[in-house]
């Protein structure tokens, strides 16, 4: 029985954020991107995914806890036939010719050819 660390991913610039919500125990089964904990930053809440599916062996934190990118969350215990590790996302390109305060998006769509959306605004939200 191999054990997976599950850790606090890249959550910017922000140190000690409080865990606010614990959403799994010990000895339930998560699939992959299931929300594992929340956590809140002066910005913003965000649920911390299950990188692999399995089952919880060992929480890392409680409410209450301050962490950072590395703390351990808890211990996974992969699925059979789950990897290792979850293979991290490619970085997107940087969008070329890009207006400030614009956001790009690009990606395949029906019949395999590219598509690009320029949204172009400075509203909130």
């Amino acid at each position: 029985m191999s054990l997976t660390e599950v850790l606090v991913p890249d959550i910017g610039d922000f140190a000690d954020v409080p865990v606010i919500e614990i959403l799994v125990a010990a000895g339930d089964e998560v699939a992959v991107e299931d929300p594992l904990v929340t956590l809140e930053s002066d910005k913003a809440t965000m649920d911390v995914p299950a990188p692999i599916a399995g089952v919880v062996r060992a929480l890392g934190v409680k409410v209450g806890d301050r962490v950072s990118q590395g703390s351990v969350i808890l211990e996974l215990e992969p699925a059979p036939g789950a990897p290792s590790a979850t293979p991290d996302a490619p970085a997107a390109a940087p969008a070329r010719h890009q207006p400030a305060g614009a956001a790009v998006a690009a990606g395949p769509v029906a019949g395999g050819e590219p598509h690009h959306v320029l949204v172009i605004g400075s509203g909130p939200g």
